[in-house]
């Protein structure tokens, strides 16, 4: 009896001692903040930009609604130390029904000061791109999976959460829905709406930069709600590496378009301006340069077959190159991503079938005895002055949207009209004269 007494105190002691040295923290304004996409330097920006204006003296709290399929590795750090120099409790809130932080997601959930999920939601598959079961087979990749073991496990104890759960979700894939995770001890909690949140957050003990606080939630508290800026939309959707991967397709493929049939300059202008927006993408994207050097490769190959009687295997080297590029365009060990097969397959077809038209249109084009212009009623403009040959003139001269060369005998000002009055035997030249 005398025991059960001491004991009795003793805990008695020990809990009024920790009620004494936690803070009551009041909560006068929560800042709503929302991650729907993947983890990118777009959403680092987006979270560091509102997260920094927060205050411990203004009574702040922050809630971030999740619901992500992963991301990159280094910005998922980066995130991870931005949360861990706040002041004020940042809650992580696994919403709406459908949603999940699985991948880099689930990482960053580990650091949150309170981890809460909505109903039909789920956490984890944290294992990156690549890694695997073949992670054994690979010191690197075990290096890299061990590190992020070490990670959240070291998160969800300072958390106070179940840290084998979490190891699982990257050594083993592992997923879990919400009420697993509330039995398992991976979350704090399961709400559902914001109103159910903000009385689940009040009077929650939580630890920030080391001190234990109580939140008390004032009754009058101020929601603020903040979404991205229209710059951080933008590159969060060129972050996306199918997004990325199209542009720079659809970009390669309309210059090869220019360099077979110049003259146009729209296709050439509108690649361009695709292979500028996919450089913005790649910025921001753990890029395998050797799959993109097989890309360039397969376009440079397919150009190549135009000039060049292969006999078709310039142009199956380039799409062996463009396939095998594509599939590990963006397969790194710093990345949650990379592009599906079935749409690789697609891009792939679709330029495929594109070359071989072209390439049909050229050959039937150059196989052809005729002139082009037997009528004697077709004009152009000089485009260009090229030099001198001899006594002769040399321009470049434009006819119905195509370049050709002249070499005459007569003087011609840029921009000057002319007329074409026929082809020198080799199919090369145009033959002009002055109207």
């Amino acid at each position: 009896m005398k025991n059960l007494i001491i004991v009795a105190f003793y805990l008695f002691t020990l809990n009024f001692t920790t009620a004494l040295a936690q803070e009551n923290y009041e909560v006068k304004q929560i800042s709503t903040l929302s991650v729907n996409a993947s983890i990118n330097p777009a959403t680092f920006n987006y979270l560091k930009t509102n997260l920094k204006k927060l205050s411990k003296n203004k009574g702040d709290l922050a809630i971030l609604k999740m619901d992500t399929p992963g991301g990159l590795v280094t910005t998922t750090k980066d995130i991870i130390t931005l949360i861990g120099e706040l002041e004020v409790p940042l809650v992580i809130w696994v919403t709406p029904e459908g949603a999940s932080a699985t991948s880099a997601g689930a990482i960053i959930a580990s650091s949150a000061h309170l981890l809460v999920m909505s109903e039909g939601t789920n956490i984890g598959a944290a294992t990156p791109v690549g890694l695997g079961k073949d992670m054994e087979k690979s010191d690197g990749r075990a290096k890299a999976v061990n590190d992020l073991v070490a990670l959240v496990t070291s998160l969800s104890k300072a958390r106070g959460r179940n840290p084998e759960k979490f190891s699982e979700m990257i050594s083993k894939a592992s997923s879990f829905d919400s009420q697993t995770a509330l039995k398992e001890k991976i979350i704090d909690g399961i709400v559902n709406t914001q109103v159910d949140l903000i009385k689940f957050i009040n009077k929650k003990s939580v630890k920030v930069l080391g001190k234990d606080i109580n939140i008390i939630v004032s009754p009058n508290v101020e929601i603020k709600n903040y979404a991205m800026d229209p710059g951080q939309k933008i590159l969060n959707i060129f972050a996306n590496p199918t997004t990325a991967y199209i542009l720079f397709v659809i970009g390669a493929a309309l210059l090869y378009l220019e360099f077979q049939a110049p003259g146009g300059f729209v296709a050439g202008a509108i690649g361009a301006v695709c292979l500028v927006l996919a450089a913005i993408g790649f910025q921001v994207l753990p890029l395998n340069f050797g799959a993109l050097g097989l890309i360039v490769l397969s376009f440079v190959l397919f150009i190549l077959e135009a000039y060049i009687t292969s006999y078709g295997i310039l142009t199956l080297g380039g799409i062996a190159a463009l396939v095998s590029g594509s599939l590990f365009l963006f397969r790194t060990e710093n990345a949650y991503l990379d592009i599906q097969l079935p749409m690789v397959l697609s891009v792939v077809a679709a330029i495929v079938i594109y070359v071989f038209i072209i390439a049909a249109v050229i050959l039937k084009t150059r196989q052809k005895k005729q002139y082009f212009f037997q009528n004697k009623d077709t004009f152009g403009h000089i485009l260009k002055f090229i030099g001198m040959d001899g006594d002769q003139y040399m321009y470049q001269v434009k006819v119905n949207g195509e370049i050709w060369n002249t070499v005459t005998t007569n003087e011609f000002s840029v921009e000057e009209k002319v007329k074409v009055t026929d082809q020198d035997d080799e199919h090369t030249k145009v033959l002009i004269s002055k109207l």
